[in-house]
This record gives C-alpha cells, sequence and structure tokens, in this order.
C-alpha cells in the first residue's frame, strides 16, 4: 500500500526523476529520490525510505542500505541549516577544531545534534575539499573560507536571527529543505537565488599565474563556443564517414581458371586464397586460433568500454551466442518464483534473538545445560571429565 504522508508535488517529482533513466535501470534513480523525500520532511524518515521502495520496485532493506552509506541522508530530524566545520589534517592544523569546539559550547549541542530551536544543526566533517581555504565550514553546503571561532559564531548568530549571511563562495543561502530539492536535480526557483557568489582567490591565483607565465593548453582558444550534442554528433559522424570512404576497396577474390600445383586448373568460380610469401607463416582466422564458430561483431560506438566488457562475460538472452566460448546464456526466474523463494528463504531464517545467532534453535543449547546441570550434580570429577572427553 503507497503511504500517503508525501505531498502531490513530491509524488509527480518523483515521477519526473524515475522517467530521466532507462526503463531497466530505474534503480539508478534511488539516489536523487531519497534527497527528494527529504525535501519534503527535511530527513529521510522510515516513511520515506518505504516511498522510495514502493516508487522503485525495491525492499525497505535496499533503500535503507543506500540511505545509512552516505553522511548526506539524514535519519533523524535536521535543522533548517547544517552547520559543518572541517576538523581534518588541514583545517584542523588551522583552528578547525577551535571553531567546532566553540560552537558547540555556544550552542549547546554536539555532533549531529539540533538546538533546541529547530534552526541549527552541527556536524564536524572530515573534508570538505577546501584545503586552500581553510579552516572552513559551510551551511547547506555553502562555504564560508578562513572562518575563526569568532566569525563562526557570528554566522550562527544571524541564522538564529532570522538572516542568511552571504556565503563566501556560493549563491545566496537556502534551508536544507530547499537544497534537497537543488540535490535531487531541480531549479532553484527563488528570485534571484544565483544572482551572487563568485570565485575565491586561491582559486584564481592559479589562473593568473598561468596567464602570467604564458601556460596554457596546445591550441587551446577561450572564445571557442561549445558545441551542442546535436552538433558534436553530427561532426562525429561526418568524421567516421570520411573514415570509412578513405578505406581501401576489398579486392575480390579471381574466379578465372587457374593453374594448380600439379598443371590442374582450378574450377571455375572457385576462391582462392591471396599467395603467402615464401618463408612465412600464414595468420591463423580467428575461429581457428580459439575453436568456436562466434562470429566478430564489431561493438557499436556509443558503448563504454565497461558496458562492452560486461556483455562480454554475461550476454543477455537476446545477443548471447550459445557456443561462445566463456558465456552463458542467463535465464530469468518467474516473478512468482522469485517470490516463493525470497518467502521460504524468510521462513528457514527466524530473526536474532538477544542469545543466539540467527536461524539457530535452542533445543541444542538447553540440552548441553541440563547434561551441565547433571554432571555437577551426581558425578564426580573424574566421571565429568570422562563424559567430556566423550563428548
Amino acid at each position: 500500500m503507497m503511504t500517503t504522508i508525501f505531498t502531490d508535488t513530491t509524488r509527480e517529482r518523483a515521477r519526473e526523476i524515475i522517467a530521466r533513466y532507462p526503463a531497466d535501470r530505474s534503480r539508478s534513480a534511488l539516489l536523487p529520490l531519497l534527497h527528494l523525500v527529504q525535501a519534503e520532511e527535511g530527513y529521510v524518515s522510515p516513511a520515506g525510505v518505504a516511498f522510495c521502495a514502493e516508487v522503485l520496485g525495491l525492499n525497505k532493506a535496499q533503500v535503507g542500505a543506500v540511505a545509512t552509506f552516505y553522511t548526506m541522508y539524514k535519519r533523524k530530524p535536521t535543522g533548517d541549516f547544517l552547520v559543518s566545520v572541517c576538523t581534518n589534517t588541514m583545517c584542523n592544523v588551522l583552528g578547525g577544531q577551535e571553531v567546532y569546539d566553540t560552537l558547540s559550547e555556544h550552542l549547546g549541542v554536539g555532533h549531529d545534534e539540533t538546538t533546541a530551536d529547530g534552526t541549527i544543526t552541527l556536524e564536524h566533517a572530515e573534508c570538505l575539499a577546501a584545503c586552500d581555504y581553510g579552516p572552513v565550514m559551510t551551511v547547506n553546503y555553502d562555504f564560508f573560507d578562513g572562518v575563526d571561532p569568532t566569525t563562526a559564531v557570528g554566522v550562527v548568530d544571524e541564522l538564529r536571527a532570522g538572516g542568511r549571511p552571504m556565503p563566501t563562495r556560493g549563491a545566496r543561502l537556502c534551508t536544507l529543505k530547499e537544497m534537497a530539492v537543488q540535490l535531487a536535480g531541480f531549479a532553484d526557483e527563488r528570485d534571484g537565488a544565483v544572482a551572487d557568489g563568485g570565485p575565491g582567490e586561491p582559486t584564481l591565483r592559479g589562473l593568473r599565474l598561468a596567464q602570467q607565465h604564458g601556460v596554457s593548453v596546445p591550441g587551446f582558444d577561450p572564445n571557442t563556443p561549445i558545441r551542442s550534442k546535436a552538433e558534436a554528433d553530427k561532426a562525429a559522424a561526418e568524421a567516421k564517414a570520411k573514415a570509412e570512404a578513405a578505406k581501401p576497396a576489398p579486392v575480390e577474390a579471381s574466379t578465372a581458371p587457374v593453374k594448380g600445383g600439379d598443371g590442374a586448373s582450378v574450377p571455375t568460380g572457385a576462391v582462392t586464397e591471396p599467395a603467402t610469401p615464401a618463408g612465412t607463416t600464414e595468420p591463423a582466422t580467428p575461429a581457428e586460433a580459439s575453436g568456436s564458430t562466434t562470429r566478430d561483431v564489431k561493438a557499436p560506438d556509443d558503448k563504454s568500454p565497461q558496458v562492452r566488457t560486461a556483455e562480454t562475460r554475461q550476454p543477455d538472452a537476446s545477443t548471447a551466442v550459445p557456443d561462445a566460448p566463456g558465456t552463458k546464456t542467463p535465464t530469468e526466474p518467474a516473478a512468482g518464483d522469485a517470490r516463493a523463494a525470497e518467502a521460504a528463504g524468510v521462513a528457514d531464517n527466524a530473526p536474532a534473538g538477544d542469545g543466539k545467532p540467527a536461524g539457530d534453535s535452542t533445543g541444542a543449547q538447553e540440552r548441553n545445560l541440563n547434561e551441565a546441570s547433571a554432571n555437577a550434580g551426581g558425578a564426580n570429577s573424574a566421571d565429568a571429565s570422562e563424559t567430556g572427553a566423550q563428548k
């Protein structure tokens, strides 16, 4: 039964997210869908996990495994502003830990805790990928560079007072829910949301040094427009056609009578192989080399090497060649068989209790306890030792 906690807007956006992916790859939509449910509730709740599982046809364990792996998915209610302070090596040397400790004492919360007014959630981050700006902290993933305890306290106080301090780099601040909508793949609809911000000075320093010393990519023209996908595809097709036209025409086998080595004529219409120079070995054909009758098929140009490798190792039923060496044509189990197998597995594996691993029965434990009690009550130590040895 579909959960009803989410709005019609969220459901419509969920359908739009799923439609971005091929029909047989809908599971790839899980990451943006988790951001989407977090935008609705402020965290990934059990209802959010169930929603993602239902719309993608997964079970809740599969969704929960992903949601608990990535730190950007929060598993409990989070404040409007997530304040992350980098305490990794570089920022720590520059004072990052002092910034975090000051904020923790000032706000009265620890790592991954939220202030009583629900405004600020504080966390220490292992790395925010901005070592040249350290120490850094982010508010909903927008950067505040070169902070110290005083400036950090000023930022959180302004946030709690209802203000929106301007990040050092990036657009205007938004709430965590608004940021989650963007991470799900939707544009920020606020008026002038991306009107501000700019690159930081350390980033520009490298560009200025390159310009000063004349360092550039060979053949680089900054005025060259970036081609659209259609233009790039057209240029690629033209280049391919040109390359095909430049190939030499294949040599046709002769059908004229040819004298054989014994002076006899080869029958008209027979195909003759080109002569092999003396002292050379004729290369074996692919079929002779591998013993397979599989024909060579050129991989489409639009497939990545990873896809071609996967299809070679385990081709699908529509393209597999039965006698291809090292391949096996997979067969998909029927939906009913899969459900029956899953139900049987659940029935055979009882949930784990406090004192035993999953699937174990208590009969053996009770029998061992009874035997131990009997030995302690009526047998001497020698008999007990002998019984134990026999056991």
